[in-house]
């Protein structure tokens, strides 16, 4: 099982608001499988003693920078932490605090040392997750299969799960067509599958609860229908697995359920592309970086598409918008993708932190306006 915590746009917006005289931002791939953990722990360490390093260099107060030190120590000798990670590792440190955020992407290695946190990785664990639940249920079964994009599909060992629909309401069949006080027929049935469904959905709530992880379904009709009308999580997909079959290994349902949340993923960038197609003809789309600089800080983009991988050094005038790229990150630079992208954030506007293939043109960052400026 990934041990994830991955940050609500609450946080992002936190975050992207934070300002200190030193923020490092730590980006590690890690593994839940506790005896590899090490590779992980030591890269970290050189990350850290780089940041150290740059920060030193700069003329840092010595006793904020111990305190930065000691954090990173207390963190790396943390071993119930190291203990259960996912498949990477978000440090943001500064002389004051410590956040830390365990992920299901697998990202690469990377430090910044700014005024401000470099975010842009966790965008992309929040709009696009690796992972997802399969909720696998028949009458004669139910099972809930965690699937990642690196390890093997895990059963979840869910409290209160009933074995089969049956023994769920008490009866030793559903299938008798004999009249039971008003229940009776393929109605009663019926009745009898929607109890299931809800005492399976009520089983699984605070597994999911707080999560915002993709929930596929797989189930045959009726079962699938009667366990949508009843369904309380909010991160169901409309579409599911259809063909199922109790004997199915928990790889072959990660097999089936894999396509549905690539579909996913897939119809919703194209459904970003066709708005901005849309709108590009009225000015209400940019590529252009000043552009989308100036109307990240008016408000005024509906949807970002940032790529993750870039980096712009530079700064954007608070008031104005206005763009002045530099070579390097620094403590007065910042990667202005990043930036942009906490503007649309704290305005209220979706950002998706993609490759460069996803972005309209190629180019490092596309906006869709809500109005033109």
């Amino acid at each position: 099982m990934l041990y994830v915590d991955i940050p609500t746009q609450q946080d992002i917006k936190a975050l992207n608001k934070r300002r200190a005289d030193a923020c490092v931002s730590m980006y590690v791939p890690t593994t839940p499988l506790t005896q590899d953990v090490g590779i992980s722990h030591t890269e970290l360490r050189k990350l850290s003693k780089q940041a150290f390093s740059q920060i030193e260099g700069a003329g840092f107060d010595k006793r904020r920078l111990a305190l930065m030190q000691e954090a990173m120590e207390h963190l790396l000798d943390d071993d119930g932490f190291w203990r259960l990670q996912a498949n990477s590792l978000a440090v943001l440190l500064t002389p004051d605090d410590i956040r830390t955020f365990r992920l299901a992407n697998k990202l690469q290695a990377s430090v910044e040392v700014s005024d401000r946190f470099h975010l842009k990785p966790l965008l992309r664990a929040v709009a696009f997750p690796h992972t997802a639940y399969v909720l696998a249920i028949s009458e004669n079964a139910a099972r809930l299969v965690e699937m990642t994009a690196d390890r093997e599909p895990q059963d979840i060992k869910v409290p209160g799960l009933p074995k089969d629909a049956a023994s769920a309401v008490h009866k030793s069949t559903l299938n008798s067509r004999g009249p039971v006080g008003r229940i009776q027929g393929s109605e009663g049935q019926k009745v009898r599958l929607a109890q299931y469904a809800r005492i399976v959905d009520s089983a699984i709530r605070p597994i999911l609860a707080g999560l915002d992880v993709p929930l596929i379904l797989a189930a045959s009709e009726p079962l699938a229908s009667i366990y949508r009308s009843v369904n309380s999580y909010p991160g169901l997909i409309p579409d599911g697995v259809t063909n199922t079959d109790d004997r199915a290994s928990n790889d072959d349902l990660a097999v089936a359920a894999r396509p549905v949340l690539d579909r996913r993923y897939a119809a919703e960038l194209e459904s970003i592309r066709q708005t901005y197609d849309a709108r590009a003809g009225s000015g209400r789309a940019y590529t252009d970086l000043s552009d989308v600089a100036r109307a990240a800080t008016f408000g005024a983009i509906d949807t970002l598409l940032v790529d993750i991988d870039a980096v712009m050094p530079g700064t954007i005038d608070e008031t104005s918008g206005a763009l002045s790229l530099a070579n390097k990150v620094g403590p007065s630079q910042y990667d202005v993708l990043d930036e942009i992208a906490g503007r649309t954030i704290n305005a209220g506007g979706r950002v998706f932190a993609v490759r460069s293939e996803d972005i309209p043109g190629g180019g490092p960052t596309a906006a869709i306006l809500r109005y033109g400026i």
